[in-house]
């Protein structure tokens, strides 16, 4: 039901796309030898995360909408758009009144997402019953995480929900599962930065960065 196949266009970026040279952009010198290459640059981003937010205003406009992000790596996301969205509400004819709050969700362990999901934060969501939701999640792999999410939002009948993921997987084991809203469908490699962590680490990148392979033994658990 909520995962229909988005009728916005979305941007698909190929297996075979080799990403930027690090030499091309800044970032945090501590993270030398850690990374592969830039995939996605922050001014793309935010570029892409402006269209989102137009997308949203055009089908929830002028209608009281719950935000809620999930945390950790949803953070930045969900800043961003929240700001676009709150831009283009003044400076157009619709206006989309929201309130953010805030769940966490825990299911990785170094780079492999684990069936033991904790949801943080999300006890008690009754303040969502007859409300408008707006999801707002960095990525989604298999979808499993955002399935379990879904159902425990059900729960507290809210009156619509809808997904934005900034980043959708390519994966074998995808559940089916796709956003209302994507931002860019990459392939199956393990990206960090934009908030997006290794173990905590990264989040302090702006591009999202393919991370190298000494960089994920450097900072495994």
């Amino acid at each position: 039901m909520y995962f229909d196949l988005n009728y916005y266009m979305i941007c698909k970026i190929n297996d075979d796309w080799p990403g930027y040279s690090l030499d091309l952009f800044n970032y945090p010198k501590h993270y030398s030898g850690d990374l592969e290459c830039v995939y996605i640059p922050h001014g793309v981003i935010m570029d892409r995360t402006e269209r989102l937010a137009r997308n949203i205003m055009d089908d929830l406009g002028d209608h009281d909408t719950v935000v809620l992000c999930v945390l950790k790596a949803g953070y930045q996301f969900c800043a961003d758009l929240v700001e676009r969205i709150k831009a283009l509400s003044r400076n157009s004819d619709h206006t989309l009144p929201m309130s953010v709050n805030f769940i966490r969700l825990k299911s990785y362990v170094n780079d492999q997402s684990t069936e033991d999901l904790h949801i943080i934060g999300a006890e008690d969501l009754s303040f969502l019953t007859g409300k408008n939701v707006l999801i707002v999640e960095a990525i989604v792999d298999t979808g499993k995480t955002m399935t379990t999410l879904l159902k425990h939002v059900e729960a507290f009948r809210p009156k619509m929900i809808k997904v934005a993921g900034l980043l959708v997987k390519r994966v074998p084991n995808n559940s089916g599962c796709f956003p209302d809203y994507v931002g860019f469908e990459i392939p199956n490699h393990f990206v960090v930065g934009y908030a997006l962590d290794y173990n905590e680490y990264f989040r302090d990148l702006n591009h999202i960065c393919v991370i190298s392979e000494s960089g994920k033994l450097k900072y495994k658990v």
